[in-house]
């Protein structure tokens, strides 16, 4: 998952609203969201590769979602997946407060990670790059990308300022949110990030939503809690930015 959106009680139907982009290498094995199996409860899409997510929901009323920190060294083959993170918050009954003090001494096993995780009541911010921070979210509108929480990113600006227009609008329907994780255009040079990959790749993915024949926009998803239901809506992607499938579903919390 590479940009999410929060609209965190700002709308007045909506409790909480993530509208996120999953970016990934094409050739990475996933599955659609659905209901988990080996996890009675959890729904969401998951990662066949190692068995986690990058973002899901529980009918406790419970969300996780996770991005990578972008850092210009190698990866660790033999550091644990991110998504276990998601899986294992949803999978137990910890508040997310107790979840994220757990999480302290463990962080710096995992690769850089911004993780997300709402209880129902709390929402929290947990990374631990550049080092681990534990951040109560404030009723609002927030981004995370690939960066830290709220970075100024052309995308994540992108995103910000239509999650924000569709809550001042009161929007009963999804469609302005999923018009702006489906933007391809590119950040203008000028507003470019300088985080290490080259000014043509960092033009590639300024976009909110990526297109290239390795790596690019998986899916699109937004989540909604309201009214004791939660709302899953995920648009799949091919590697050429076609639609290749979608679900609609509508949990009950309790």
């Amino acid at each position: 998952m590479c940009l999410i959106g929060i609209a965190f009680r700002t709308h007045p139907k909506h409790e909480l609203v993530i509208a996120a982009n999953r970016d990934e290498f094409h050739t990475r094995p996933s599955a659609g969201a659905a209901a988990w199996a080996d996890r009675p409860g959890i729904f969401g899409g998951r990662d066949l590769s190692q068995k986690g997510s990058w973002l899901a929901v529980s009918g406790q009323g419970r969300l996780a979602a996770v991005t990578n920190v972008r850092r210009m060294v190698p990866p660790n083959p033999g550091t644990p997946s991110r998504g276990k993170l998601v899986a294992d918050f949803l999978a137990g009954a910890a508040t997310a407060e107790s979840y994220a003090a757990l999480l302290a001494e463990e962080a710096g096993n995992y690769a850089g990670f911004n993780l997300l995780l709402y209880d129902g009541a709390a929402l929290l911010y947990v990374t631990n790059s550049p080092e681990f921070r534990v951040e109560a979210l404030a009723p609002g509108i927030h981004t995370v990308s690939n960066a830290t929480l709220d970075t100024p990113w052309p995308k994540s600006k992108r995103l910000h300022a239509a999650l924000d227009a569709w809550g001042k609008d009161s929007w009963e329907s999804f469609t302005p949110l999923f018009k702006a994780l489906t933007d391809r255009t590119p950040a203008a040079d000028a507003e470019l990030p300088s985080t290490g990959l080259g000014k043509s790749m960092e033009k590639m993915l300024s976009a909110p939503f990526i297109v290239s024949p390795n790596y690019g926009t998986r899916c699109s998803t937004i989540v909604s809690f309201s009214a004791g239901k939660i709302e899953f809506n995920e648009k799949r992607f091919e590697a050429n930015g076609l639609e290749s499938g979608r679900t609609e579903k509508q949990l009950p919390i309790g």
